[in-house]
């Protein structure tokens, strides 16, 4: 969990706070933060009042978006900061063709993960 500094603000779209993460994925908020802390989640301090916030391209039909965990193990295995993978996430890449997080979320996380791979060579 980390504060959010305004270029990746700017690049991730909408961003929503824990309690709603729970109401959509239909469990307790306890669960949701223990899925930050697992790294299966990224969760940022954003706002005012610094809530705990989440892109909300991570969260797609009730469930989290396939293939984010893994990618996430990758990034973070690679030496990663939670800043730094949601800047690669959100970065468009033209070879996808656009982001990561958007691929992701049209079941393309092959693709992801062989780019995310390709970061440790």
């Amino acid at each position: 969990m980390t504060e959010i500094d305004t270029k990746i603000d700017a690049l991730v779209p909408d961003w929503l706070y824990l309690p709603d993460i729970a109401e959509l994925l239909d469990i307790e908020v306890t669960r949701v933060r223990q899925l930050v802390k697992e790294g299966q989640l990224i969760a940022v301090r954003r706002g005012e009042n610094r809530a705990l916030q989440v892109p909300a391209a991570f969260i797609k039909d009730g469930k989290v978006v396939k293939g984010l965990s893994g990618t996430l193990t990758l990034l973070r295995d690679d030496g990663f900061t939670d800043e730094e993978m949601l800047e690669w996430l959100f970065t468009p890449d033209p070879s996808l063709p656009g982001t990561p997080a958007q691929a992701l979320a049209e079941n393309r996380g092959t693709e992801v993960k062989r780019r995310a791979q390709a970061l440790a060579v």
